[in-house]
């Protein structure tokens, strides 16, 4: 059988042109997730039960979900309690310290329904997206350590022993949580953004506390995370460790958003 070279041509063609818009969608897929809210991880507070439909608890969740204090997303921090046990419901929601005004309400529209889908009646649960945490309980623990609802993420590829050698994350992060706790701003109590150049890289950190916290109890918190979860992240190319009460991050490439919430980025 003989097959013509322009005909050979558009046969080899297609499959290419195949290629590169699967190539090409994978790209988009990737730019998206980094530009918009990846959901990050979430956790059911099954010991807390689940309430019943027509409930007062529902009553008062749906209450509470839908009145919040004018500026709330502004703030970029909303803690409501409402209701009288076995009633009781409390919520806190908080947007990343650089993740204000219409990124923070985006993040809130985001983070509740996808709670409910994952958490169904259940009258406690915590979720995490890139940008914000949504966390529900009948225990009112505002101001106190959470111990219980952390978790670390890091980068599978390991850092270069010349890299770490000049870095040491661990080190990098314990700065971060130093200045983040050293003093509270009005906008943001306890958030710090830094980044830091080693030879030809430059290495980004984020440490923040949840706005609940005292001065004291953030940095109690920062401290024990770090020592927790080091070996996790201690010898990797980029990690973070999310919680209730307290979370940080590190990267070698920028992730902070350098014209939103309030400017504390330190060269």
């Amino acid at each position: 059988m003989y097959i013509s070279p322009s005909v050979l041509i558009r046969l080899l063609l297609v499959p290419i042109l195949a290629m590169v818009a699967i190539q090409l969608l994978f790209v988009r897929a990737v730019s998206s997730v980094n530009m918009t809210n990846p959901y990050l991880h979430h956790k059911c507070f099954v010991t807390l039960g689940k309430y019943k439909p027509g409930s007062q608890y529902e009553k008062n969740l749906k209450r509470i979900i839908n009145e919040f204090p004018k500026g709330s997303f502004k703030r970029g921090f909303i803690s409501m309690t409402l209701g009288e046990s076995p009633d009781f419901i409390v919520m806190l929601f908080q947007c990343r310290g650089d993740t204000h005004g219409p990124k923070c309400r985006s993040c809130y529209a985001t983070a509740k329904p996808e709670f409910f889908k994952r958490c169904p009646r259940h009258k406690g649960g915590i979720i995490w997206y890139d940008q914000c945490s949504l966390y529900f309980s009948t225990i009112d623990s505002l101001g106190m350590i959470d111990y219980d609802n952390n978790f670390c993420m890091s980068n599978a590829t390991k850092i270069s022993d010349d890299l770490y050698n000049q870095v040491k994350p661990r080190h990098f992060i314990d700065d971060m949580i130093q200045n983040a706790t050293r003093e509270a701003k009005r906008d943001a109590p306890y958030y710090m953004a830094e980044e830091k150049r080693v030879g030809k890289e430059t290495i980004y950190g984020m440490a923040e506390c949840s706005f609940d916290m005292s001065q004291k109890n953030c940095r109690k918190c920062l401290e024990r995370n770090n020592f927790y979860f080091a070996r996790c992240f201690w010898d990797k190319l980029g990690a973070r460790v999310l919680g209730k009460s307290c979370s940080f991050r590190y990267e070698f490439y920028p992730f902070i958003f350098p014209k939103a919430g309030p400017k504390y980025l330190k060269p």
